[in-house]
């Protein structure tokens, strides 16, 4: 069953602004330490980075709360699954948030795509559960 749908767009070019000006304080506000790493290694580092930015706001749409309600830019990590499939690693309030929309008897799953052309960006995300065998 779906239980958020959240969507986003962003612009490399902003980003790159916001590095500029910002820097860490920036970077260490936004992202986490995995993310940085992946994105530092990027030759289209901007891009890289407003991709996970498109994808932090989607999920912070599809938990219903947005960025508030104790739901914190670097409590929603971009990670690969061993098959390179994007998804989203919940912490902190976002992993709480989450808890609490998901059913008993569900296990949360969350389904993450990303895209760019150019500098524009976009993220989509779908969180759904699906029921836990019985047991």
């Amino acid at each position: 069953m779906i239980i958020g749908i959240g969507s986003d767009f962003s612009d490399a070019r902003r980003i790159a602004r916001s590095i500029e000006r910002f820097g860490d304080r920036f970077l260490d506000r936004v992202f986490t330490p995995a993310e940085r790493a992946k994105a530092d290694r990027r030759k289209l580092r901007a891009e890289t980075y407003a991709k996970r930015f498109a994808a932090k706001e989607a999920c912070a749409k599809a938990l219903g709360t947005g960025l508030s309600h104790g739901v914190f830019w670097r409590d929603m990590g971009v990670v690969n699954l061993p098959s390179g499939q994007p998804t989203l690693e919940l912490t902190g309030g976002a992993a709480r948030r989450l808890a609490a929309l998901v059913p008993e008897g569900y296990a949360p799953r969350i389904h993450l795509s990303l895209t760019d052309e150019g500098p524009l960006t976009a993220a989509h995300v779908i969180i759904s559960a699906e029921l836990l065998p019985p047991g």
